[in-house]
């Protein structure tokens, strides 16, 4: 089996949850930018659910994150439904936001953005994600777009 036909490895629900109180309590520039709350309603029971995210690139004032577990990733599937969603970065409250899922090929653009930024996080990331090594001036997959679906978060 190759690395990119893997599923994901999962991150531990409390590891993954942790941040949450400290965006709560006003504290999210702790985590210098590169995390975010993202507050979104469950599309079938309409309930609050909460979402702890990396930004791969920032846009002004939008945040742009990376659907790891492609759209098996529940936040994903809900903000698809419905895309007001609250968003909580650096010092502060959360504000309104709306995530717009971006198509295939923008989102390969982000993904190759990001990569040429910042190379050993990419290859990190790739590993994590069971996607084949990413060295810089590779080709993605091609595929890559639908899999690892890219969303940007703007604040309203």
């Amino acid at each position: 089996m190759s690395p990119s036909s893997r599923p994901a490895r999962r991150i531990p629900r409390a590891l993954a949850r942790a941040p949450i109180w400290v965006f709560r309590l006003g504290l999210g520039g702790v985590f210098g930018g590169r995390l975010v709350l993202v507050d979104h309603r469950g599309r079938r029971s309409g309930q609050v659910r909460h979402v702890v995210l990396e930004t791969v690139v920032r846009e002004g004032p939008a945040h742009v994150v990376v659907s790891g577990y492609g759209w098996s990733a529940q936040w994903l599937r809900n903000v698809s439904a419905d895309p007001r969603v609250r968003l909580w970065s650096g010092w502060g409250a959360g504000r309104s936001a709306r995530a717009e899922v971006l198509e295939p090929a923008e989102a390969v653009a982000v993904l190759e953005r990001y990569r040429r930024r910042h190379p050993r996080t990419a290859r990190a990331l790739s590993r994590a994600l069971r996607l084949d090594p990413l060295e810089p001036g590779q080709p993605w997959p091609a595929d890559v777009g639908e899999r690892l679906p890219v969303v940007r978060i703007t604040p309203r």
